[in-house]
């Protein structure tokens, strides 16, 4: 267990009690929980809360329809993906020697099949630019499904840019928008932002834009290639793609 916890530090006792048994240590979930609580390896990272960043300013541009309505499940790759952006803050000394809050953005795109990060974008500030470049990446790496796709996000001035409407259209792509103010309708990338937050980022100072910037790039690697899910049967993100894939898909 302490190995485990060594190398998977948001691990609770069922997701413990998986990883064991894919060792080949029979334990029932009970003995685990109890051993954890004895060693002090519950999770402890659950705690803060940060006021959300909300991109909304108002209607600036095209509102699109909300196309997914909350169904979120798909069994095919590539067919429903959604994005959104989260903020972050870390600490610069100035000339002074005085601490400034800076802050930085994190714009991912996520496959709703197997809540997989498939792409994303970090930058100091958020700008259409960065996002237009984020929903490029998105769109190539989803060319291979077969199906139409339907993009999805909030209300954010971004997502009602001219450009990004039109370049889903020129793609062949479905528009979708959550309603006004409801996080709910597009909670899969929500709750991503919250587990990342929770794992990596709250209870930890970072000291520069560099520092905070490869932790996330780290976690989202972990996340989609270590993080074993319940209602993926246990599997990380990759591995469920892969498993049930075709061999294009999981190349």
């Amino acid at each position: 267990m302490l190995a485990i916890r060594k190398k998977h530090k948001d691990f609770g006792y069922r997701r413990m009690h998986k990883e064991l048994g894919k060792r080949d240590f029979l334990v029932n979930k009970k003995k685990v929980q109890r051993i954890m609580k004895e060693l002090m390896l519950q999770v402890t990272s659950f705690s803060r809360k940060s006021r959300k960043y909300s991109s909304y300013k108002g209607t600036v541009g095209i509102i699109a329809p909300n196309r997914i309505n909350r169904r979120f499940d798909t069994s095919i790759p590539h067919q429903k993906i959604t994005t959104d952006t989260t903020e972050f803050k870390y600490y610069e000394q100035d000339q002074s020697g005085n601490l400034q809050i800076k802050k930085l953005y994190l714009d991912p795109f996520m496959d709703m099949y197997n809540k997989e990060i498939i792409n994303y974008k970090i930058t100091k500030q958020p700008n259409g630019v960065t996002i237009m470049e984020a929903l490029a990446d998105a769109i190539e790496v989803t060319n291979d499904c077969q199906f139409r796709r339907t993009f999805h996000s909030d209300q954010g001035w971004a997502y009602q840019m001219k450009a990004y409407g039109a370049e889903l259209k020129d793609n062949k792509i479905f528009q979708s928008m959550s309603r006004k103010g409801n996080c709910i309708d597009n909670s899969p990338i929500e709750n991503f932002f919250g587990l990342l937050k929770q794992e990596m980022y709250y209870g930890r100072i970072f000291h520069s834009y560099e520092e905070l910037e490869q932790e996330i790039i780290t976690y989202i690697h972990y996340y989609n290639h270590e993080r074993i899910k319940e209602k993926l049967n246990w599997m990380s993100p990759v591995q469920y793609r892969e498993l049930h894939s075709s061999p294009s898909l999981a190349a």
